[in-house]
This record gives C-alpha cells, sequence and structure tokens, in this order.
C-alpha cells in the first residue's frame, strides 16, 4: 500500500461509526465487499494513487507552452524521486478535435499525449489523464454531448492496451449549464463509451458545481461498476486559495489573508473531508482529491501551514490526493530554478 496514512483518534472515531453503519446495511454492504470483480480493484487503486501531483498549465493550455508549462520527460524522474507515487495530467483534447463527426482527435496531439503518459508510466507513476478545459461543453452541453462520447471512444480505444495503472477522468469540473442532473446522464454515457473497449479499466468520476464536495450528494454512479475511484476538488478557504488570482472576480481584496490553522481553522477542514468519508464509506467508494493548493499570492508560510493539514487530514481519512500543481502558479517545484520549493514539498511529503 502507498499511501502512508497514519489516522488519529477523530478519524479512528469516523470510522467505527461508519462501520456502525455498513453493520447496519447488512446483506447489501456485505454483498458488495464479497463480490470480486475482475480487473485491478478501485480500492486498491487508489491506494496506489497515494501521493500525487498535477502536471497542470500543459496539455490543458490551447496549445502545449502558451501557458508557461511545457512537460520536459525528466520531470517524471524528479517526482517520483522526491516520493510522490502518482501524476494527473490534465488534457485539453476539445481544442485538438474536429468539430464535426467523427470528431477525429489530431494524431499529432494524441503522438505528444502518448510520449508523456509513457514517460510517466516508465517512472513506475500511476498516471490519470483526463478531459479539462472543455469550455464548450459546460456552456451548451446537449450539443456536445455527441462529441463528449466520441473523444472518449477515441481516447479509451487508443489506451486500451495500456498498463492499469493508467485511469481515465471522464471530465473536469462539470458547472454552469452542466448541472448535476444532467452530469449524471453524461457521466453514465461517457462510462459506457468507454467500457465498449476497457471493461475494467479504473475511471475516476468527478462531481458537478467545479467537482466541490457540496455536489457529493448528487451524484450517481451506476451500482454495478465497481471500478470507479470518486474525485473531488479541495480548495477551502477559497479566499485563501485563491487570493489574487487573476482568472478569479474580485479576488484582490482578499490578499493578505492568512491561514494560521487555528483550531477553528483546522475544525472547518476536518468537518469538510468527514462528510466526503461518510459518503464513500456508505456507498463503498474509494475517493482522490484530485486537486487542492494555494496560489503563490498567499504567504509561504500559510501556503505550508495549509498544505500540510490538508494532506494529512486526506490520508487520516483514506483519500489519497494530487497536489495542484507541478510548476506553474501553486507550484512545488521551480521550473526557472529546478529545484523544488522546499517548504511546500516538505509540506506534501514529510522527510
Amino acid at each position: 500500500m502507498n499511501l502512508r496514512f497514519r489516522p488519529g483518534a477523530g478519524a479512528a472515531r469516523l470510522f467505527l461509526a461508519l462501520g456502525v453503519i455498513a453493520a447496519l446495511t447488512g446483506c447489501r454492504a456485505r454483498s458488495l465487499l464479497l463480490r470480486a470483480p475482475p480487473g485491478p480493484d478501485a480500492h486498491e487503486y487508489a491506494r496506489r494513487l497515494g501521493r500525487g501531483v498535477n502536471l497542470g498549465n500543459a496539455l490543458e493550455a490551447p496549445n502545449e507552452g502558451e501557458w508557461s508549462v511545457t512537460i520536459r520527460s525528466e520531470y517524471f524522474a524528479l517526482i517520483r524521486q522526491a516520493g510522490f507515487d502518482s501524476v494527473r495530467i490534465p488534457i485539453r483534447w476539445s481544442a485538438h478535435a474536429d468539430a464535426a463527426p467523427p470528431y477525429a482527435i489530431a494524431e499529432p496531439f494524441l503522438q505528444r499525449v502518448d510520449e508523456v503518459v509513457a514517460a510517466a508510466l516508465a517512472e513506475g507513476l500511476a498516471v490519470v489523464i483526463n478531459i479539462h478545459h472543455y469550455e464548450e461543453i459546460m456552456k451548451d452541453p446537449s450539443s456536445h454531448l455527441p462529441r463528449f462520447v466520441a473523444l472518449w471512444r477515441q481516447i479509451a480505444a487508443r489506451y486500451r492496451n495500456q498498463p492499469d495503472t493508467l485511469s481515465f477522468e471522464l471530465l473536469n469540473e462539470p458547472t454552469d449549464q452542466l448541472t448535476a442532473a444532467r452530469w449524471n446522464d453524461f457521466l453514465a454515457q461517457g462510462i459506457r463509451a468507454i467500457r465498449e473497449t476497457n471493461p475494467y479499466r479504473v475511471l475516476i468520476v468527478g462531481t458537478a458545481e467545479w467537482g466541490g464536495l457540496r455536489a457529493l450528494p448528487a451524484l450517481e454512479l451506476p451500482e454495478d461498476d465497481r471500478h470507479l475511484v470518486v474525485t473531488f476538488h479541495y480548495y477551502e478557504p477559497f479566499a485563501f486559495t485563491h487570493q489574487g488570482a487573476e482568472w478569479v472576480n474580485n479576488s484582490d481584496p482578499w490578499l493578505g489573508t492568512t491561514w494560521e490553522g487555528s483550531p477553528v481553522q483546522q475544525q472547518a477542514v476536518a468537518a469538510d473531508l468527514d462528510r466526503a468519508a461518510e459518503w464513500a464509506a456508505v456507498r463503498n467508494r474509494p475517493l482522490y482529491m484530485g486537486e487542492f493548493g494555494a496560489y503563490r499570492k498567499a504567504d509561504m508560510e500559510s501556503r505550508v501551514r495549509w498544505t500540510a493539514f490538508v494532506a494529512r487530514a486526506a490520508e487520516a481519512r483514506w483519500i489519497s490526493w494530487a497536489y495542484w500543481e507541478f510548476c506553474s502558479g501553486f507550484g512545488a517545484y521551480d521550473a526557472d530554478g529546478d529545484s523544488w520549493r522546499q517548504p511546500l514539498l516538505d509540506a506534501l511529503n514529510p522527510r
């Protein structure tokens, strides 16, 4: 098991309570545990994801390099040597695919993704690839549903023979007109398309409302598909993690917001993650916190305190995670200086 979890007393009480819930549900809970579906176990895969990092601002830019990040193959060795278990690679397929049927993805872009995936797998990292920044689908979901399904048919067929350490995340942060109810329908159709060629590959599925915890109760999953890991993103308190963020309206007044790790601040994080853990335990679904981080305009001491607390709190609840992100505005690595920002790295992977 790759996750180095050390549940504390609070987590122990939580899991004792969840055990009681599971016992009360009787045969249904036991049947879920006793059935051993073929292929990789979703819970084991979530543990394999362990501590991860996002390769953000690269392949999900309109074109790689336009947001100041180009993925270098040596990054994956650095990530592995720093103690990480996995990488999440956000990808804007929609910028490199035809707008009309059959919605073909450009071969040069597919080959570039091939290179990046191969470099990550070669370092022994678990790899998550997703559909990221598909902005058009958020504004007009119905028109883009056929394209969404076609994209996944192509991606799934392309990587059907890759190791089971590669997983597919269906869509990053559904929002706007792609409501929770609509997302459940899109999710079901996307899963069916992928299962045509990858019947047992682990898939990662997130929530509506920007992928946050608030929409977790509305998420509907196919009960008979046990090769699913549920993901959420965590950036609370938002006024701290996104202070001064250029893409967030009116975020400058938040500048100077600190995170001291007070009992009240810690309890707010713990309560959020407790609710997620309870939801997952009742449904026997593993969790993956696919993004969390604090933007560079927060003071480093607060960023370190928040990052360490959120990471350890997730681990205490058996939630694997991926830090947002490697080497850009939230970055734990300084690409210009070719060095880790050691305080952030130590917060993520304490020595």
